[in-house]
């Protein structure tokens, strides 16, 4: 099947259609179309010097909240209070740390310029969400952010600079927000230890229907 180039219509094909997990290019990070891509489970991802690439991989990587694995040394961690943590307190601070982050897996450098834009744009409006996790010296050392709508969270991306804070942050939105689904995207052995597991696309495409 074709890659699909998109138009400045506000339009995508069927999520199904896609080849890979590629779906289409082209288009734009309008709030709109942003919005319109997550609603319909397909998301952007590319790199510096490509065009921007649609996705929407069949099967989905995903964490259903009830199915988090909070290991024992991470229960005893959040009982000791080193760290305290928010929701959307410093929204930009978290996703310019998880652009800039040096990763052992090489990601990271997909969050371009015009990523961290459209993102924080999508914060102001109230439909991108920021965690955050602070140290004993109010330092940020860890987070996420993403997209929600409704009750799925969109993971986009997570940072951490003292350890185990990112699992500190997942713990906390999951906590605190009343989420069904979390949208990892695509597969990490991270995730994967914390309970992350493939869906069929169809499935997804049916919770979203279901909790959006």
């Amino acid at each position: 099947m074709p890659i699909f180039q998109l138009t400045e219509d506000l339009i995508f094909p069927h999520p199904s259609l896609a080849e890979d997990g590629i779906l289409a290019v082209g288009g734009d990070l309008s709030p709109e179309r942003l919005l319109l891509a997550y609603q319909n489970g397909i998301f952007p991802w590319y790199n510096e010097d490509e065009p921007i690439i649609w996705h929407a991989p069949d099967p989905r990587f995903v964490l259903f909240p009830e199915k988090f694995k909070k290991s024992k040394s991470l229960r005893l961690l959040i009982k000791k209070n080193t760290y305290t943590c928010s929701i959307n307190r410093n929204f930009e601070d978290v996703i310019k740390n998880c652009k800039n982050i040096n990763r052992r897996d090489g990601e990271g450098t997909w969050i371009t310029d015009e990523m961290q834009s459209a993102y924080i744009k999508l914060h102001k409006l109230g439909f991108a969400k920021s965690v955050e996790v602070y140290n004993l010296k109010n330092e940020l050392v860890g987070g996420l952010y993403g997209v929600q709508l409704g009750k799925v969270f969109f993971g986009e991306s997570m940072f951490s600079k003292e350890s185990n804070t990112s699992k500190i942050a997942l713990a906390y939105l999951i906590e605190k927000s009343n989420i069904k689904l979390i949208d990892a995207q695509v597969y990490t052995s991270h995730l994967e230890s914390l309970g992350g597991e493939y869906i069929p696309l169809n499935e997804f495409l049916l919770f979203l229907k279901k909790y959006t």
